[in-house]
């Protein structure tokens, strides 16, 4: 795509989104009642935000203007955090992670796979070059530590000398021997040949017989070949198989992506040459213009001094370094607008004043009426439902107002080759000018008021009894400021952060990420999720469902800092699922997406380490000080049940697995908007910890469920392609994908590499692979049985959020009852407590 495609692109989805603009901020004030229409619309806009975020992405990736790419991640980090936002919204309505949009996808005839929301290429790109400088620095520390985890890998064991001459020897003997055999069934077949002829005698004379046998026998394969060939395309012309070469990447595809290539080298020259011109252009306007700005503006506070005198009689007080300068008085303003702004304000005063004595004596009375008025409103308005606000509407509107400003109708017939601006940065930088300078200017016009005063008025300056208030108020903040200082003391504040990373990572407690993608967390869509939730029957996410949820909840958040600081704050993850579903996969998922680092606090890796409450208290200071330092950062707990066990077994509890227990709560509120931190628990058994705790310290709980027959069909044909396997029509993936029911991604993986050995992947041209290898070897698993999914099913109920949802299945009237025996209880052990 040229760089004209793209840029239609961009006036497509921004006409889209001031479209969507219009009409969400019109729902906003509309109230409403009805649970399902509350839901369509939410889902509608989310649906819709997703496809805009879709195509901006794209466009922000690909297209090469440096100032169009600033407005363009603008509205992109806005459209990411509403899109959060509306996902907060349904999660509270539905009061469950998953939602299905299957009856509003018919609606709006999209498919589900554009619902899949991508992670922005931006995230890596932009700190490819900061994540590569780390990840040498802990390669190189790793192994200068012994710690190598090439080696770990694949240990190697040492052999004695005469061992290995001896192994050396026996594999030579053996393939001399296979040769002397072969040479020796050579002669037995030509000695064969050879009695044979004789016992015959003469040779056949009957060659046409001969022939014909031959022909009928060559026809015969021919004919096979040629009906093989035509059901083939008859296949494929129904589009029940994929046409030939299907799988293979076609040439336009490696031209495109050459093209892309180029693109981001043109990007990153474009972008330097406008940092570069950034400074040029500034620095050519200060010598042209600098000089008639400062004269222009001196010019504007001496006739604001005289007009001032004129209506007044009295010049006026000069607004501090701290209030904004003369700037406050002049900020786009006229000089008569400012005249008349000062008569304004005159009249405002003398009004205010009179207003005050009147209210002070009629307060009391009205109070009482208002606060009875206000109680009715509230109630009213409780039962109506309204959209929250938002965070990222204004900056989205923002965004488009510019749009619409400078690019929906610039002429750039003249940027062919899509480079800066220069009139758009002199715009900018005069303004930037223009307030420097304005500083310089106001310190001499400040002294010549003063001037001013003391030749015209002879007014004496007065002592300024503010400052002294200001100082008072400076002290008590200090104080108060000495006093935090004191409770968040810094532990290690004589200690550089090279010092402290490298100490982490020795004592495994900073680890390296596997380079491994979300998209490799394959599966397919919940087709019926909608279908059975009409019959009342929650349905087990899908394995896309969870992936969408990582993303919005893990990456988005930690790869952009406009999105964390503004969209509601995840703080903390849980990963629940039986063996094997990828739950640790899906941790070096997020790391690798926003190449964060990973912190692994799992009570297995910090045992014996830093003992005791002082090194306890010390390990953690290092941890989240490294992990703000170098964000973003994912601390990792694994089997996070343990931390919160209801009663530690005895075989664990030298390794004191409830260290963490009480320091977790405290960690997480010290967490701030600013810090692109995440903690992430992954447990197989979470029905072993004490609920309680365990869902105070996890925000968001995630069920990762075992695949579905769509998504078990979708991972043995990629995982089979992908280790080297050829799908024919000889193995039935349907068959396999429906006999492997209950068994996991892990399973299959181990099955398929089981399988697929180097000897079995050079045998397909002749042996085409089947399903009963892999069901022959899959047989001796144990599967995820239908009590296991239940069992976390049950958990899932008794967590704040199940419990919401299961309520508002049954109804209001259950929690109504519910809450009154709460009452009851709370108000029968207040009776027992006093007698």
């Amino acid at each position: 795509m040229s760089n004209a495609m793209y840029n239609k692109m961009w006036h497509q989805t921004q006409e889209a989104l001031s479209a969507l603009l219009d009409k969400e901020t019109q729902k906003m004030i509309e109230p409403q009642r009805n649970q399902v229409l509350i839901f369509q619309t939410l889902a509608t806009f989310y649906i819709k935000y997703v496809q805009i975020f879709r195509n901006l992405e794209n466009v922000y990736d690909q297209i090469v203007h440096p100032q169009k790419r600033i407005l363009i991640r603008k509205v992109l980090d806005g459209v990411m955090g509403r899109i959060l936002e509306l996902k907060n919204e349904m999660v509270e309505l539905e009061l469950t992670e998953f939602h299905y949009f299957d009856d509003i996808l018919q609606d709006l005839k999209l498919a589900p796979q554009q619902l899949d929301i991508p992670i922005p290429k931006y995230f890596l790109k932009e700190k490819l070059e900061v994540i590569k400088g780390r990840e040498k620095i802990l390669a190189q520390i790793l192994a200068d530590s012994g710690i190598d985890t090439s080696d770990m890998k694949y240990p190697v064991k040492g052999i004695p000398f005469d061992e290995a001459v001896k192994l050396i020897q026996v594999a030579e003997r053996a393939r001399q021997g296979r040769l002397r055999a072969l040479f020796m069934k050579q002669i037995y077949l030509q000695e064969y040949r050879a009695k044979q002829s004789k016992m015959l005698g003469k040779k056949v004379t009957d060659t046409w017989a001969a022939a014909l046998r031959i022909q009928k026998v060559w026809r015969r394969f021919h004919q096979y070949k040629e009906t093989e060939k035509l059901r083939e395309e008859e296949m494929i012309f129904l589009g029940m198989n994929p046409p030939p070469l299907f799988n293979e990447v076609s040439a336009t595809v490696i031209q495109a992506e050459k093209v892309d290539c180029l693109r981001n080298e043109v990007q990153i020259k474009h972008e330097e040459d406008y940092r570069e011109a950034l400074v040029t252009i500034k620095n050519d306007l200060k010598l042209i213009e600098g000089l008639d700005i400062k004269e222009n503006l001196q010019d504007q506070i001496w006739h604001w001094f005289i007009e001032c005198r004129n209506l007044t009689g009295t010049f006026p007080d000069y607004p501090d370094i701290e209030e904004g300068g003369s700037a406050i008085i002049f900020s786009n303003k006229t000089i008569q607008q400012v005249i008349e702004d000062i008569i304004a304000n005159q009249e405002e005063e003398e009004k205010n004043e009179k207003k005050k004595k009147k209210k002070k004596e009629k307060q009391p009375k009205k109070a009482k009426k208002q606060k009875k008025g206000t109680k009715e409103k509230n109630k009213e308005e409780d039962e109506k439902w309204k959209m929250s606000p938002s965070l990222f509407l204004p900056a989205m509107k923002e965004g488009c107002n510019a749009y619409r400003e400078i690019w929906m109708k610039k002429d750039e017939s003249w940027n062919f080759s899509q480079d800066y601006d220069p009139e758009l940065i002199k715009e900018e930088k005069r303004k930037e000018l223009e307030s420097e300078i304005r500083v310089q200017v106001d310190e001499l016009m400040r002294q010549e008021l003063k001037n001013l005063k003391l030749a015209v008025d002879r007014e004496r300056e007065r002592p300024v009894k503010a400052g002294k208030k200001k100082d008072k108020k400076k002290g008590k903040k200090g104080k108060k400021k000495e006093k935090k200082a004191k409770k968040d003391k810094d532990l290690t504040a004589d200690r550089t952060i090279e010092s402290l990373y490298k100490e982490l990572v020795e004592e495994g407690l900073l680890i390296q990420a596997l380079k491994v993608n979300l998209s490799d967390y394959i599966g397919d869509y919940s087709y019926l999720g909608t279908t059975l939730r009409q019959v009342s029957i929650e349905p087990m996410p899908s394995l896309l469902d969870v992936r969408q949820l990582i993303t919005l909840y893990g990456i988005w958040p930690l790869g952009s800092a406009a999105v964390h600081e503004k969209a509601p704050l995840v703080k903390s993850l849980l990963l629940a699922g039986p063996s094997g579903v990828g739950k640790k996969m899906l941790v070096h998922a997020i790391c690798t997406e926003t190449g964060a680092n990973l912190f692994n606090l799992s009570s297995s890796n910090i045992a014996g380490k830093y003992p005791g409450k002082n090194g306890l208290q010390m390990m953690l200071h290092a941890v989240f000080k490294v992990a703000r330092q170098l964000q973003p950062s994912v601390v990792w707990i694994e089997d996070t049940e343990k931390t919160f066990y209801k009663k530690v077994p005895n075989a664990e509890k030298m390794n004191e697995p409830k260290r963490l227990k009480k320091h977790l709560p405290q960690i997480l509120k010290l967490l701030k908007p600013d810090d692109r931190i995440l903690i992430v628990g992954t447990t197989r058994r979470p029905f072993d910890a004490e609920l309680q705790s365990f869902c105070k310290v996890y925000q968001k709980i995630i069920l990762v469920p075992r695949p579905d027959y769509a998504s078990r069909y979708v991972l043995w044909k990629q995982i089979i392609e992908r280790n080297g396997g050829v799908l024919t029509s000889a193995l039935n993936v349907s068959c396999l994908a429906k006999v492997t029911d209950g068994f996991t991604q892990g399973h299959i993986v181990e099955v398929v590499k089981g399988v697929l050995t180097d000897q079995r992947i050079r045998q397909q041209i002749h042996k085409p692979l089947t399903a009963v290898e892999f069901i022959m070897a899959i047989a001796s698993m144990n599967p995820v049985y239908k009590e296991e999914e239940e069992s976390f099913k049950n958990w899932y109920a008794k967590t704040p959020l199940g419990k919401k949802r299961a309520l508002a299945i049954t109804g209001g009237s259950a929690e109504k009852a519910k809450d009154k025996g709460k009452r009851k209880g709370k108000k029968e052990k207040k009776a027992t407590k006093k007698k």
